[in-house]
């Protein structure tokens, strides 16, 4: 069961974001609650009870959806959705303090924290790039941003999907040919901040950091690479984001 945008779940999600950003709130909450009765599986009715529990009027009722959102989550063993349980408790406990509630709202509040620790996701590991490299070269932070050219990036980054990594290399500032590369984390990381509890709940597209360097031990020649025009799509996405990243 992995995260994909080519899921109908995901692209409605998406179409109720895009009514959010228009300001057309009524027919973001129709489209959000078409995603929950379309859901099939225990992915897609987490991430649509999710965005149905944001357009609740009443406390009560964003509750209920919340903890239905917690209970199909629960039910997902991977690194897909854990990473949204510090959210889906804090806002659990939110609105039972809101009801008069605080020992419940104290458990919750101290499950959300249980959470905020480094990812157990074991991989295996991709980094996207164009830079030609070798097995036991070291991938190191200071990099220059594929989105924003100017930032120097304290961070490194890699990712558990190898389609998002391919991504990565598409978008890299080169004229050499794309590369993927299997990489071990040789030290602690974290969930990307700048992807998790966005757009979509949690860490969904498995993107993570670190300070410490990525050791290249592989590489990988196939994945789905995006079209140009595509290609195209997502550098005139980027140009025009106006977001800052989290360095």
């Amino acid at each position: 069961m992995e995260f994909s945008p080519n899921n109908n779940i995901v692209k409605l999600s998406l179409q109720g974001m895009d009514m959010e950003e228009k300001g057309k709130s009524e027919d973001a909450s129709k489209i959000f609650l078409q995603a929950w009765n379309e859901a099939t599986d225990d992915l897609e009715k987490f991430i649509a009870a999710h965005y149905v529990a944001r357009y609740q009027k009443s406390i009560s009722e964003k509750l209920k959806w919340l903890e239905t959102a917690l209970r199909f989550a629960l039910n997902i063993n991977n690194e897909t959705v854990k990473s949204a349980f510090p959210y889906l408790y804090l806002n659990i406990a939110k609105c039972y303090e809101d009801l008069g509630e605080p020992d419940i709202a104290e458990k919750n509040y101290e499950l959300a924290t249980s959470f905020k620790n480094t990812p157990s996701d074991k991989g295996p590991f991709y980094h996207g790039t164009k830079a030609d490299l070798q097995l036991g070269d070291l991938l190191t932070a200071g990099g220059t941003s594929n989105y924003k050219p100017q930032l120097k990036m304290n961070h490194i980054y890699f990712t558990a999907l190898v389609n998002s990594a391919g991504l990565a290399a598409a978008l890299a500032k080169s004229e050499r040919r794309e590369r993927v590369y299997i990489v071990e984390p040789t030290g602690n990381f974290e969930n990307d901040p700048n992807v998790t509890d966005k757009k979509f709940p949690g860490n969904p597209t498995r993107s993570y950091r670190s300070q410490s360097p990525l050791k290249i031990v592989g590489e990988m020649t196939d994945w789905d690479r995006i079209t140009p025009g595509e290609l195209q799509k997502w550098r005139e996405k980027l140009a025009h984001n106006k977001g800052d990243i989290i360095n």
